[in-house]
């Protein structure tokens, strides 16, 4: 195989899925439907093709000769202008419309007629993915049972398989009677499994399974293929199936959707794994697990693509790149599919391109989008933002498409979650040291302190290095020491989690306030500003003077009314005057299931004890998880985000309604929960009435009653 250079495509979630009568509309989730903008954004990446839809569901929605083509011809017009060429997805994930199902006879044809209509309206488009992943779809919606029918049985998978290859047949022939250049883009899953002896029929049945898409719309499914009797005992008579073989409809692109979790693992020992992993076949019991959680090989992406050109010897694609999780193993995961790409391209297999996923995102993928929850991944844009802010992932697909050195480099070669051992399911595995591919670490003062103990406990979780300096360590009003510490570690980046914290007694140690919280914050910001080092510190909610009735913004004037917040607001003009990169992030009240002493906690103590517990009722905040507030801190800088910044789980209450709410969700009585006004436990520094934020640059954080469920759980 001729070596060529490997293209960058995109992809935009567009899932339209049903579940019951409820329909999910990733496009609407997102916002895209009504921003045609993004797909400057999208151009600006440096991207050859993009995956875009053009979905039955959303241009034939109420008959099937009835169409709505507006929408699609802003979009494709504007593609052709930025001369970024599409790959046209006619169904993804979906059932169809509601005049049809994937179990319904008439699907096949219905769906060619359409794919026949698109063809005529954009006789220009020469590549389609008319359904995606159709072997996976069948799988979720007929045998697992998670989308519309609904259904649990081999019939009807075999049946809504068999429909979906035959319409991709029947579409791809009626779009090459408008265009006889067309190309086919056939996407699916290609995970491998592997299990314990006993269960080796099993996984070499999933194994044969995989392939089924692609071998029906290429013909391959004949008597002697190992699917052939599952499909006879299924319902699936003969001639539907020499139908293929008499109309083959072979990949032009086999594309390789493949995921971190793609890979399964059936264990026989059922007793080492939780019963939400427990299943069966009807004959034998056994755990379905990911293979990267438990300590076996896996094929990886590198097994699949080998695997694909030794079964088909046709140009292949990675035509999925996405990972749910935090930022660094999100760009890591990114990375190393380029990488495999390239090496299986030097091995000699004809990889076109890879395809970074959801570049805007999607929504409830961690349940398989069987529950409407809001639950948000973030892509190449974070979309919770208005317009839609770039993360580093799309630094990272505009360095790869170019050949650039990735801003992100040293952190790369790190190990992603996948590789790391807490990624085990087993304790004892878990145990077991990663090793370290690079010196560079980030900096973060303060490590003693709240923030600070979770930036090291969480920076440790998401394999970031950290050199976490306390006081003794790094005393941040010292000019001489910091610079010192600078150079002995030579970080990426600062984190200052270090300050003085006690509002009230702040009033009477003012110097000391001023000292730990806007001197020492604007040395740091010096030192890093003349190091061109990325730089984050803290700022609080008692910058304000709580005049308000509606959450504060990051351009809202400050107004202190104690020494605390006056000593924030300081820093805060410093910082920003010395370090024009630096990021300030401003938050609000804690809670943490890591601080034995913070209110909430003790609150939630005292109840359970059946003690009374006094809260204060006339100060309304934003609380805040700890957790969340340390990643999403963790995931800006990583983006490259700069100025003020809001972060808190979105809420306004006070501290008894906090209490109140928490106790709630905790079933722990209420009846000796006191309210009363700050002023009655004698506190020392004035109180705004009134401090809750919220953001204008973006919404960041998870709700306050999901972070309460989880601080929960971690309690």
């Amino acid at each position: 195989v001729a070596m060529r250079a490997l293209e960058m495509w995109g992809g935009v979630e567009c899932t339209v899925n049903r579940v019951r009568d409820e329909w999910r509309d990733q496009l609407r989730d997102s916002g895209h439907d009504l921003r045609v903008q993004d797909l400057d954004r999208f151009a600006q990446l440096g991207l050859r093709r993009l995956r875009y839809p053009a979905l039955w569901e959303r241009t034939a929605p109420h008959a099937p000769d009835r169409f709505d083509w507006h929408w699609l011809d802003q979009r494709l017009t504007r593609l052709q202008e930025l001369g970024v060429e599409p790959i046209l997805g006619l169904l993804h994930h979906g059932s169809g419309p509601h005049y049809t199902n994937l179990l319904d006879a008439r699907f096949p044809e219905l769906f060619a007629g359409y794919a026949a209509a698109v063809a005529e309206r954009f006789p220009h488009i020469d590549h389609y993915t008319p359904i995606n992943e159709p072997l996976t779809t069948a799988r979720f919606s007929a045998l697992y049972g998670h989308w519309y029918p609904h259904r649990c049985d081999d019939h009807s998978f075999a049946r809504a398989l068999v429909n979906q290859t035959r319409a991709t047949t029947l579409a791809m022939q009626a779009i090459r009677r408008c265009n006889p250049a067309a190309q086919l883009v056939q996407t699916d899953d290609l995970g491998y499994t592997t299990s314990t002896p006993g269960l080796a029929y099993q996984a070499d049945f999933d194994n044969e399974r995989r392939w089924l898409g692609w071998d029906l719309l290429h013909g391959a499914v004949d008597r002697r293929h190992a699917m052939w009797s599952y499909l006879q005992k299924a319902g699936i008579a003969a001639t539907e199936l020499d139908w293929f073989q008499e109309h083959p409809c072979p990949a032009d692109i086999v594309g390789i959707n493949h995921y971190v979790t793609s890979d399964r693992y059936l264990d026989a020992d059922l007793s080492r794994y939780a019963p939400a992993r427990r299943g069966g076949n009807g004959r034998d019991a056994y755990a379905d697990v990911e293979t990267v959680r438990v300590a076996r090989e896996s094929a990886g992406i590198v097994g699949a693509l080998s695997a694909a050109w030794t079964r088909y010897h046709r140009p292949l694609a990675i035509t999925e790149a996405h990972l749910g999780c935090t930022r660094e193993d999100q760009l890591r995961w990114l990375h190393q599919l380029w990488r495999a790409a390239h090496e299986a391209c030097a091995a000699g297999i004809d990889v076109r391109a890879l395809t970074p996923w959801a570049l805007l995102g999607s929504y409830d993928w961690d349940s398989l989008v069987t529950r409407n929850v809001k639950h948000y991944e973030a892509g190449a844009f974070d979309v919770r933002a208005s317009p839609p802010r770039a993360t580093a992932i799309a630094q990272l697909i505009a360095d790869l498409a170019t050949g650039a050195v990735p801003r992100h480099a040293a952190l790369l070669d790190e190990p992603g979650w996948w590789q790391r051992p807490g990624r085990f399911l087993d304790p004892a595995q878990a145990s077991v040291a990663t090793p370290r591919r690079t010196s560079k670490a980030l900096l973060l003062t303060g490590a003693s302190g709240t923030l600070g103990q979770a930036f090291t406990r969480l920076c440790a979780a998401r394999g970031l290095c950290v050199r976490a300096c306390t006081r003794f360590d790094l005393d941040i009003g010292d000019p001489a020491l910091i610079e010192r510490v600078l150079a002995e570690t030579s970080p990426w980046a600062v984190i200052n989690a270090a300050g003085y914290v006690r509002v009230d007694d702040a009033e009477l140690d003012c110097e000391r306030c001023y000292r730990e919280n806007s001197t020492g914050a604007e040395l740091l910001a010096n030192a890093c500003a003349a190091r061109a080092l990325p730089f984050v510190t803290f700022s609080s909610d008692l910058v304000f003077a709580g005049e308000r009735q509606t959450p504060y913004l990051e351009t809202h004037d400050v107004g202190p009314l104690n020494v605390y917040g006056l000593s924030k607001a300081r820093a805060e003009r410093a910082v920003l005057q010395a370090h024009d990169g630096a990021l300030i992030v401003r938050t609000s009240s804690f809670f943490s299931p890591w601080d034995e002493h913070n209110s909430l906690t003790t609150a939630l103590r005292a109840l359970r004890r059946g003690d009374s517990f006094a809260a204060i009722d006339d100060v309304v905040v934003s609380p805040t998880y700890v957790p969340d507030l340390v990643n999403a801190s963790l995931d800006l800088l990583l983006d490259g985000e700069r100025g003020l910044w809001h972060l808190v789980n979105d809420g306004r209450l006070s501290w008894v309604e906090l209490v109140r709410r928490t106790a709630k969700l905790a079933q722990v009585s209420t009846t000796r929960l006191q309210s009363r006004s700050w002023r009655s436990f004698g506190l020392t520094a004035q109180r705004p009435a009134f401090s809750a934020l919220t953001s204008e640059r973006g919404s960041v954080m998870p709700n306050l009653e999901d972070a309460l469920a989880r601080y929960l759980a971690a309690m």
